[in-house]
């Protein structure tokens, strides 16, 4: 029995003196994570909170055999103060994990927030041509060319089952295989001046889209089904997104520079967010200059036309988006990332 199989409880004679052989061998081996006895690594864990701990039950199966042990189980149990049976018939991890989604989902309903602004970053997007081309990024070459629109193409996201769905400047979504060079599907918005950007859910297989007259839209791709519309915005959605494995919130970014947060499951607008005028702090980050601005929420009266309630400067628009734990990450027209943090 190797020392990562052994039992999490010590000894009962405790641990044998070392001779100076084994304190020499010692002091010739290199140290790491892993030449830790289990139960140290156990009382280690035990000063993690919630979110870290899933991050570490999914780094190999020692740690996640040490985050299902029972000692940890009952340390969190008492700290969580959870007595319900669910408590103990699930996971550790998936009990964590699920925790982390509805702190998640309350820290951008109702937390706080602060933004980090990211001065003078770069970055490059392009094809418009009706192709979708698909490139070998090893060789740098493009492997693959695919016709699937007669006008130019404006977003594209892939599906589990890697079928490529494109977004056009007709309003129409078409669905190919690239396996087989086939289309599969069409599907069709009433918004005729195109969809600007597209998101995909593997967890409910659920089609997000955003158009260039501010309509967000839905469509389950199990059925081809057209779940729901809603204008949420006066003008261009450039970007829609939504963190792995949420099937709650959509976060919505476009032309007004206001961020927005949606119900996945009815289209409907739960909160706004912009940026404040006040400066909190400047310093120094790896990445270059870092400006801490004060967040805003903004009034739930009309959650559309609210642009002439921030000012235009403060407001650039959101050009891209992405989503993590209590995180959205936002790029400008005016070449700026900012880093939108919320706490519970």
């Amino acid at each position: 029995m190797n020392k990562h199989q052994q039992s999490f409880t010590a000894a009962k004679n405790g641990p044998s003196p070392a001779t100076a052989d084994q304190i020499y061998e010692r002091r010739k081996t290199p140290t790491n994570i892993l030449s830790l006895d289990p139960d140290i690594v156990c009382t280690i864990f035990a000063f993690l909170d919630m979110f870290d701990l899933v991050r570490c039950s999914l780094v190999c199966k020692l740690w996640n055999a040490i985050v299902e042990s029972r000692s940890l189980r009952e340390f969190c149990e008492r700290n969580i103060k959870n007595s319900s049976s669910e408590f103990t018939e699930k996971p550790l991890r998936v009990i964590l994990g699920e925790m982390v989604m509805e702190q998640h989902r309350l820290a951008l309903l109702d937390g706080g927030f602060y933004v980090d602004h990211y001065v003078d970053p770069e970055a490059v997007v392009g094809c418009d041509d009706g192709a979708v081309r698909v490139f070998d990024m090893y060789s740098r070459r493009c492997s693959q060319i695919l016709r699937m629109h007669p006008v130019p193409i404006t977003c594209l996201c892939l599906n589990e089952d890697r079928l490529i769905v494109s977004g056009s400047t007709s309003g129409d979504i078409r669905i190919s295989d690239p396996s087989s060079v086939q289309q599969v599907a069409t599907l069709r918005s009433s918004d005729v001046r195109g969809i600007r950007t597209m998101c995909f859910n593997p967890s409910s297989q659920l089609l997000f889209a955003g158009s260039a007259v501010g309509c967000a839209y839905c469509w389950d791709l199990r059925t081809r089904k057209l779940l729901w519309s809603s204008r949420v915005c006066p003008n261009v959605i450039y970007s829609l997104q939504h963190m792995q494995n949420d099937t709650s919130t959509l976060v919505v970014g476009g032309i007004d520079g206001i961020l927005r947060l949606l119900n996945q499951n009815d289209g409907k607008t739960v909160a706004c967010f912009s940026m404040d005028d006040k400066l909190l702090s400047t310093f120094q980050s790896p990445s270059g200059s870092v400006q801490r601005i004060k967040g805003q929420r903004l009034p739930e009266d009309d959650l559309i036309n609210i642009e002439h309630l921030v000012c235009i400067t403060d407001r650039p628009s959101i050009t891209c988006l992405a989503v993590g734990m209590k995180k959205i990450v936002t790029t400008h027209n005016t070449s700026d990332i900012r880093l939108w943090k919320f706490r519970s």
